[in-house]
């Protein structure tokens, strides 16, 4: 009842992540089919390279206003509201009559993301414990992949048209799914609303009894009453006596401040750099820069086997691979899992890098069809699918749902939504322009070569938080608790360098 509570919790949740996953991918099915299309729309390279990242380029203006929507409305009322861009969007592709209409119907389902993240990040971080947050929020990178290869294969058997109207389902079945879950209790408590709160927690926890949760209901009421104290006036060592004045002021001079003492704060930012550093090492391994073009990549590299039958597999791969990262990480915990599946991903960049460089003419180029060699070989699927393994296991978005403190939890999830999204823009608008100068063999390399530093980079600097809870993660940010990794090498540094200070180092 425990497990089952908390799975029908995140029901809505996993709808919606379905929707994402195949908001995000339908455009990898859309491309090929327009792209110098004799009959219907029809988009030239140039356009291409535009139409592959223009989802991505339009997220960030969706994750600005997915925080603010996220704090004042709740987690349930936002899961509701985010599905409503998505369903506009549907209904304009599948009515696209011209360029510019195709071209604003992927930036709808691009602003529909966008505001979709935080409030999916933030829901099941919230509603689960330390015991199974972990697996749950990994489990939740299934869902998204399973609307991936939703979307792979209604483009491979549908129309695309026929297939944008399909997807239209999905935003309806999950705005109906979200009337029937609860609101995450911190929320609710936040608000005031403590009785609803505690009916919140008794549910999550398997409808069990108020008794039952007695102790960790008093965990979230002294955690409410802390992060409800005015920061300044916390800095500025005041008596609990003294009214507090900041919160009395106008509505510019609060936004102000909530950035400057709530955002721009260690145990913020430095959270805020990681994740940033870890979306940035993982965009640009290899995988993401060319998804939008995975049928005519899979052409150039002369594969064997009908292109978009190979695409289909992908998104099957990707959920057994984020089904596989849900057993890893319970295994051995995230640091682990996240810095070996960015160093798997580099090597096989660099020997697809290796293989276009010595089996390749330099005249293939991804984005010209005509370029494609004749396609009779089975080793670069082996390559590629190896990448899509060992891709399929980072977990980005898992970090980004437990790393920031409730105070900030909206505005920083939100915003770091929204620079990944510019970075996946930049990422795939780039890859037309590497390729064109480099070509594949000087694409991949510096993949690889993103994906090695980045991986030295996450040995270095990523903590482990695998049964942690929320508490013990925003202390280990603020500075006041050292959690650290199961790792002689590194732990070895720490501790040198530690007792060199005179401090003492609490490993876990």
């Amino acid at each position: 009842m425990y497990l089952m509570s908390r799975v029908l919790a995140c029901l809505a949740l996993d709808l919606l992540l379905v929707g994402l996953g195949m908001s995000i991918s339908f455009v990898t099915m859309v491309l090929p089919e327009v792209l110098d299309a004799k009959d219907g729309l029809s988009i030239n390279e140039k356009q291409a390279s535009w139409f592959g990242g223009m989802a991505f380029l339009c997220q960030p203006l969706g994750s600005i206003f997915s925080g603010p929507l996220l704090d004042y409305f709740g987690r349930k009322k936002a899961l509701f509201l985010v599905n409503i861009p998505h369903l506009i969007a549907w209904l304009l592709m599948y009515y696209a009559w011209n360029v510019p209409s195709l071209f604003v119907a992927n930036a709808l389902l691009g602003i529909g993301t966008g505001i979709m993240e935080a409030p999916s990040i933030t829901y099941v971080g919230e509603v689960s414990d330390s015991s199974v947050r972990g697996v749950l929020t990994t489990l939740t990178n299934s869902f998204t992949s399973a609307g991936m290869f939703l979307a792979y294969l209604l483009g491979t058997v549908l129309p695309w048209r026929q297939a944008a109207l399909v997807s239209l389902s999905v935003p309806l079945a999950t705005m109906l799914v979200v009337l029937f879950v609860p609101e995450t209790p911190i929320w609710l408590l936040s608000k005031g609303r403590q009785k609803d709160a505690l009916f919140s927690l008794c549910r999550l926890r398997g409808w069990c009894k108020p008794e039952d949760v007695k102790e960790e209901f008093d965990q979230l009421l002294k955690y409410n009453e802390a992060i409800h104290q005015c920061v300044i006036c916390l800095k500025e060592d005041r008596l609990s006596g003294l009214p507090c004045e900041h919160m009395k002021t106008n509505t510019i001079r609060r936004i102000i401040l909530k950035y400057k003492h709530v955002f721009l704060v260690k145990e913020t930012m430095r959270p805020f750099t990681l994740v940033m550093a870890y979306f940035l090492f993982y965009l640009f391994s290899g995988l993401m820069p060319i998804r939008p073009n995975m049928v005519n990549f899979c052409k150039a590299l002369g594969m064997k086997y009908e292109t978009k039958t190979i695409v289909v597999l992908v998104g099957a791969v990707f959920i057994v691979m984020n089904l596989l990262s849900a057993v890893i990480v319970k295994l051995i915990g995230k640091r682990k899992l996240v810095i070996g599946s960015l160093s798997a991903t580099a090597f096989c960049s660099l020997f697809i890098s290796i293989y276009a460089g010595t089996s390749l003419p330099q005249s293939v180029f991804s984005y010209e069809k005509h370029t494609f060699p004749e396609g009779t070989d089975t080793l670069p699927i082996v390559l590629f699918m190896m990448l899509v393994c060992f891709t399929s296991l980072g977990i980005p978005w898992v970090v980004l749902s437990e790393v920031f403190p409730f105070r900030s939890r909206g505005m920083a999830t939100g915003l770091a939504a929204a620079c990944s999204y510019v970075m996946l823009f930049i990422a795939t608008k780039t890859n037309y322009n590497i390729e064109a100068a480099f070509h594949l063999s000087g694409a991949f390399a510096l993949y690889a070569i993103c994906g090695f530093v980045g991986s030295a980079y996450l040995y270095f600097f990523l903590p482990e938080t695998e049964s942690k809870t929320l508490v013990e993660i925003e202390a280990f940010y603020k500075g006041n608790q050292k959690i650290f990794a199961d790792d002689f090498f590194i732990n070895a540094f720490r501790k040198k360098s530690s007792n060199d200070a005179g401090t003492p180092m609490l490993v876990s």
